[in-house]
């Protein structure tokens, strides 16, 4: 689980899910990722792809 800040600064609840969950990718402060909200709970969400930052050297 994570807490995700979205653009609009309303805080989520992050789940790993598909293929970041199954081949154990890291998911660091830095990262932008790309979650969906759960349209029963809009304080939760699946975090999907994740997209590595410009500034990082790996």
């Amino acid at each position: 689980m994570f807490r995700v800040r979205l653009d609009n600064e309303n805080p989520i609840l992050g789940f790993a899910s598909g293929k970041v969950q199954r081949n154990f990718i890291r998911i660091l402060p830095v990262n932008r990722i790309k979650i969906v909200v759960s349209s029963y709970d809009s304080t939760k969400g699946h975090i999907i792809c994740i997209f590595k930052s410009k500034d990082s050297n790996n």
